[in-house]
């Protein structure tokens, strides 16, 4: 495989808190690219995480994926991302996101455009950490507000959206440094995504995808399908839609009464389309297939029960 893109990991949101740093310096040390911290409801939170982690490492590239917009005020996102990018400078992504709408919901926090909050939250971060006062819109009031020139960090942190459908992935085009894609991050559907992106600058596409590598190949296949249960809900449509199998997939979801009879009669064949799975040559095969489809960082989701041994059996792939 040729190593036209990074590769990074995922750090599991139900980590015992004791593994979560030991977790972080290992896959520093193994040599991924990155390490890519989640804000699920109810768990940790990716800012507290991506600060431990990055004083805890010394290389490796800290992604938050992601904060969702409802969920604070958009000055206070920008001073910790600023905090963050002075006190780890070039090591820090930012990604921001709408949230899972059943979880906004919950929480009181989804507005009636979701569209236009995206954006208008995008910007005015992005203005922040740029030492800029962004103007106010709709949902996002900032009056007069702006970074203190003592902390606004010399090289601003990319801010990415994290997002799923066409018009959201316009507006990451637009507005955003880059794009963050959830698992699953197939070649067809990363094609897709930067087609609606269109974006008139540099823009990073990252990518992730729940992975096992074992060097039995059936092996890696059947730990994977646990990673894949939630693929076929209604929020997934947009991943499965560019698939050459997205009529069979959707009606295979129909004939089965829940997620874990559909992951369980889902063929191989696309187990392995939807999942970076296998020996470590076939992962690498399709590390490349995803570089070559427009992806710039892959991030592994390691599946299984001990996510320290999943952890030394992704890092064959490097």
């Amino acid at each position: 495989m040729s190593r036209s893109g990074s590769i990074g990991v995922m750090l599991p949101r139900d980590l015992a808190p004791a593994q979560v740093l030991p977790f972080a310096r290992r896959a520093d040390e193994l040599g991924f690219d990155e390490l890519w911290v989640v804000e699920d409801l109810g768990y940790r939170g990716g800012i507290g995480q991506a600060a431990a982690v990055l004083a805890a490492t010394g290389r490796i590239r800290v992604g938050i994926g992601l904060l969702p917009v409802g969920a604070r005020n958009a000055a206070f996102a920008a001073m910790e991302a600023a905090t963050l990018a002075q006190l780890f400078p070039g090591r820090i992504d930012v990604g921001i996101g709408h949230g899972m709408p059943g979880w906004m919901r919950s929480v009181g926090q989804w507005p009636a455009s979701p569209l236009a909050l995206l954006e208008e939250y995008l910007g005015a971060v992005t203005a922040l950490l740029r030492g800029e006062s962004p103007e106010p819109g709709e949902y996002v009031r900032l009056d007069g507000v702006r970074l203190e020139a003592a902390c606004v960090p010399d090289t601003p942190p990319p801010v990415l959206a994290g997002v799923r459908g066409p018009r959201s992935l316009a507006v990451s085009g637009r507005v955003a440094d880059g794009t963050i894609l959830a698992e699953p991050t197939t070649p067809e559907y990363a094609r897709a995504a930067l087609a609606h992106i269109d974006a008139r600058r540099p823009h990073r596409l990252v990518g992730y995808n729940v992975a096992a590598v074992h060097a039995d190949a059936s092996v890696a296949v059947d730990a994977v399908r646990a990673g894949l249960e939630w693929i076929g809900e209604p929020d997934w449509a947009p991943h499965l839609a560019p698939l050459p199998f997205a009529a069979e997939f959707a009606a295979l979801r129909r004939e089965c009464g829940s997620r874990e009879e559909f992951v369980r009669r889902l063929p191989e064949e696309w187990v392995r389309q939807l999942a970076v799975t296998g020996t470590s040559q076939d992962a690498k095969a399709r590390l490349a297939e995803l570089f070559a489809a427009g992806v710039d960082s892959a991030v592994l989701v390691p599946i299984g029960p001990d996510p320290s041994a999943a952890l030394e059996q992704l890092a064959a792939v490097l």
